[in-house]
């Protein structure tokens, strides 16, 4: 919770139709439970003290009684467990009977919300014993609660809003409540609610859990919300309907955990309301939603601590990347044909018809080749148009060299080579370099020849140079200022180095051309180095994660700190949890460092960077997502790294 994070249950118990009593045994156990597990959260289904089935039994006074018994009880037995905890049952007030949702939280009653919305059609009849509320909050005396019962909130307008978790604000949805065109829920996420819990009986019907998943998921993403829906199971009558228990936890869009439907149960998993607070800050349109016609009362509460929540939600090690295969390839497709297109539109825009890329054997000049074979396809333009230029020096080694010119002649590109030996060397003379001394002026010399070569042949050809250059170099500033840096259309520039590797490896598994295949596939087999250094026995001497650390890690922190705004710590810690067992505490810590570092230190390359096409939700363009002010102090970033070290000590 320190982190920002919330531990919520969805929970469905045995019930026995008009039994109170045992239905109150059965919840308690399930809260016993649930604080066992250390959830924060838990939600029952509408009308679980009762049942929902019970039809015209809740016009009978000892069903009534039989509720508010068991709500006493329960209340007892939720002290000491520092859980809100949400129970269903009929309410009898002012000659008018409610269907509500009971929060109640270490012994109190904090408030009661009613169902907005009575279904009265097909199977549903509530109207015949249920009304819809007409206030949007009273305060209300309920003298069989004893003490717990004074001055209770009840309305459909209510929040409820931990005092030292600011910001987990709990809004209620029950069960129909959220099929209706405009949800309270709306209202309630409007009003601040960051989490919203329904209440649901609904019965199954075939087909109709994907519709309420479908539903769940939707309106979690429509809010930038957590939704945690408990849905009534076995236990409730069977006379004219089946319900299955289909309990489900979503957050912003993303299914979290969902039960096996028929089986009643428990499932849980973790909010991250750090994540909503951060998405809500950066859409500056959310407030923008319909006007509030009323004031919301937030009812306030305290969680007696604070611990870290424990983590079982899944955190993928690479999130630009997605883990299902299925998607992935549908993904690498879409991707591919954007960065295509907007090539294609420079293209047809300029009136060019050539284009230029510098070609090394690697993962981003393969990519930015195919992309350009794939948008001059698109263009009708002859693939021979396309310049590939292979620029060997001190580092190139016979694998990438060969890789090269190989992918080049298949793809029906024409290749050029142009040996920079001797203009580096030249250049050292000129400037009084000592070529023995392997600096950054040994590497940079080299980067900046080369596209000197590529630009002149582009204004010789009438073509454009096509940047090859990923997203993660460009976070890391692992380029050369006005050298690999600078291009006239930077194809890659949205995509991290973890992505570039499935979308060469995509490429490699759809194409018909077994040549192709082999020679991707070398290329993937090639460890990631700009060859600037001498080779070692003829082998890449120069590994680019040996130096700035493993870009998996990388691509980690920049996707959660540009996309979410964590802090150093929360992705510290997310880190630690994804890649466990992989890399240890020490080494995702000095990484972390290196990256705030390089992060804060590089701002200048990418204040100035070429076109390019944005693919995904995170992009550095100083025109787009991403403006920094290129002598930005890193000094608070790196004060809480510097306190995080000294708590690992």
């Amino acid at each position: 919770m320190k982190d920002g994070f919330i531990k919520a249950a969805a929970v469905t118990t045995s019930i026995e139709v008009g039994n109170t009593n045992y239905n109150t045994e059965q919840i308690i156990n399930a809260i016993n439970e649930a604080a066992k597990n250390h959830v924060r959260l838990a939600v029952f289904p509408e009308l679980c003290l009762t049942g929902y089935t019970c039809n015209d039994l809740f016009l009978q006074n000892t069903l009534l009684a039989g509720a508010l018994s068991g709500l006493k009880q329960i209340l007892k037995a939720t002290e000491g467990t520092d859980m809100l905890v949400l129970i269903g049952f009929p309410f009898y007030y002012t000659n008018t009977l409610y269907n509500v949702a009971g929060v109640l939280f270490e012994g109190k009653l904090l408030g009661i919300v009613p169902k907005q919305f009575i279904p009265n059609y097909s199977e549903f009849y509530e109207a015949r014993y249920f009304s819809a509320p007409d206030f949007p909050c009273d305060f209300i005396q309920i003298p069989e609660l004893g003490d717990c019962g004074k001055n209770i909130p009840f309305g459909t307008d209510l929040l409820f809003q931990a005092a030292n978790l600011p910001e987990f604000v709990l809004g209620i949805d029950i069960c129909e409540d959220l099929w209706m065109p405009i949800p309270p829920s709306c209202e309630h996420a409007l009003a601040g609610a960051t989490v919203i819990a329904n209440l649901s009986a609904s019965d199954e019907t075939t087909g109709k859990d994907i519709y309420r998943r479908d539903l769940v998921c939707s309106q979690s993403a429509r809010l930038i919300s957590g939704y945690i829906y408990a849905d009534a199971g076995e236990g409730e009558s069977s006379t004219d309907l089946v319900f299955s228990a289909h309990n489900l936890i979503a957050e912003n869009g993303t299914l979290l955990q969902e039960s096996h439907r028929f089986e009643n149960g428990m499932i849980c998993s973790e909010i991250d309301l750090g994540r909503l607070v951060s998405e809500r800050r950066r859409m500056t349109t959310y407030t923008k939603g319909k006007p509030q016609t009323h004031t919301y009362h937030t009812q306030t509460f305290l969680f007696q601590s604070l611990e870290d929540t424990k983590l079982t939600r899944r955190y993928a090690q690479t999130p630009f990347v997605p883990q299902d295969k299925a998607d992935r390839d549908r993904r690498c497709s879409e991707i591919l044909r954007i960065q295509a297109m907007g090539l294609k539109k420079r293209l047809t825009h300029t009136h060019c018809t050539n284009a230029v890329i510098g070609i090394s054997g690697g993962l981003d000049s393969t990519l930015a080749l195919l992309v350009t074979a794939k948008a001059f396809d698109l263009c009708g333009i002859d693939r021979s148009r396309i310049l590939c230029v292979t620029m060997p020096c001190f580092g190139t080694t016979d694998r990438t060299y060969q890789n090269a010119c190989e992918l080049t002649n298949i793809l029906g590109a024409t290749l050029k080579e142009v040996p920079i030996h001797e203009a580096v060397t030249l250049h050292f003379r000129d400037i009084g370099h000592d070529s023995s001394i392997h600096d950054v002026t040994y590497e940079n010399a080299q980067a900046r020849q080369r596209t000197l070569i590529l630009m002149n042949l582009a204004n010789q050809n009438n073509g454009l140079v096509i940047g090859t250059g990923d997203m993660s170099e460009l976070a890391l500033g692992w380029a050369t200022y006005n050298g690999d840096h600078m291009s006239m259309y930077g194809v890659n520039c949205s995509i991290p180095k973890t992505l570039v590797r499935y979308l060469v490896q995509y490429y490699a598994e759809t194409t018909d051309e077994k040549k192709l295949h082999d020679i991707l596939s070398d290329v993937l087999d090639t460890p990631v180095s700009p060859e600037l250094l001498p080779p070692k026995d003829g082998e890449i001497s120069q590994k680019t994660e040996d130096i700035v650390g493993p870009y998996e890690l990388h691509d980690f922190y920049l996707y959660y700190m540009m996309r979410f705004g964590y802090t150093p710590s929360k992705i510290f810690r997310l880190a630690n949890y994804a890649f466990s067992g992989q890399y240890s505490q020490a080494v995702i810590y000095k990484w972390l460092r290196t990256f705030y570092r390089r992060f804060f230190s590089q701002q200048f390359k990418r204040s100035c960077l070429p076109d390019g096409p944005k693919v995904g939700s995170v992009a550095l363009s100083p025109r787009g997502d991403w403006r920094m002010p290129s002598d930005a102090s890193v000094s608070l970033w790196m004060k809480e790294l510097d306190e995080l070290e000294n708590k690992l000590q």
